[in-house]
């Protein structure tokens, strides 16, 4: 089972403001056990909405909305993606992570199951599958 893990965004993070150097190296940490588990396959903070883009969709119309944003809570500040067995895995894993707010403050981490293949049932007819496979061995030809 795969899982995005996200680390929800604060004033801090919205604000720019960066991880002191006893955090970064606790994630750093972190981030090795994760990958001598064989549990991460990705992993990546997020710079601040400020510097981001939004599109809305309305139809055939596109709408583009520039950062920041307001509702702190439901912004992201970085992510992980993580190959675990089930979603109490990935808890126990999150209960491990250290704090990931600026200075111990309070911070949020959000667990999400990635949707498998199988999942989609007989709307993702063979063509389809077959198309996905394909892309997904051009993705990792560029890793």
């Amino acid at each position: 089972m795969r899982f995005m893990v996200i680390v929800k965004a604060t004033k801090d993070s919205e604000a720019g403001v960066m991880p002191s150097e006893k955090l970064l190296t606790e994630m750093g940490k972190f981030n090795e056990e994760l990958v001598k588990a064989g549990v991460m396959l990705a992993g990546e903070g997020l710079q601040p909405s400020s510097k981001g883009a939004r599109v809305k969709f309305s139809g055939k119309q596109r709408t583009v909305i520039d950062g920041p944003f307001t509702e702190t809570k439901e912004l992201i500040a970085g992510y992980w993606l993580w190959q675990v067995k089930s979603k109490e895995e990935a808890i126990e894993w999150v209960k491990r992570c250290p704090n990931p707010a600026v200075d111990g403050k309070e911070g949020e981490i959000e667990i999400r199951q990635v949707f498998e293949a199988e999942d989609f049932g007989a709307e993702f007819t063979p063509e389809l599958r077959e198309q996905e496979e394909r892309l997904r061995a051009q993705m990792d030809k560029k890793k």
